[in-house]
């Protein structure tokens, strides 16, 4: 069962958007991406909020997720939210079969 945790980024004069860039060009979002238990680990601006900029960062398990945050990595991601002074709203989600009655709905 993968967990998904989505966090928006927030933060002022496109700091939000220079952070995310800063993580793919300084090597760490590929270091994540290559950590066992990583799904996914990308991001999105927000069409709505130019300020904003949404993470979808998925792993296999919680044990996945805890050894990612005892990782290097999170010393470099922590200090680079300093650096853009970035606010964050988390939602955490764990994944489930598509009920048949929602399949129709989904269009492949």
């Amino acid at each position: 069962m993968a967990i998904t945790v989505v966090l928006e980024y927030t933060g002022k004069d496109g700091n939000a958007r220079k952070f995310a860039e800063e993580m793919i060009s300084g090597g760490t979002v590929d270091a994540i991406r290559a950590e066992k238990g990583n799904l996914r680990y990308e991001y999105f601006v927000s069409v709505d909020d130019p300020e904003t900029v949404l993470l979808i960062d998925s792993w296999e398990d919680q044990e996945a997720i805890d050894a990612h945050h005892a990782s290097p990595m999170m010393v470099t991601i922590a200090k680079l939210r300093e650096k853009y002074d970035l606010h964050m709203n988390v939602e955490r989600f764990i994944s489930a079969d598509t009920p048949e009655s929602d399949k129709r709905f989904i269009r492949k």
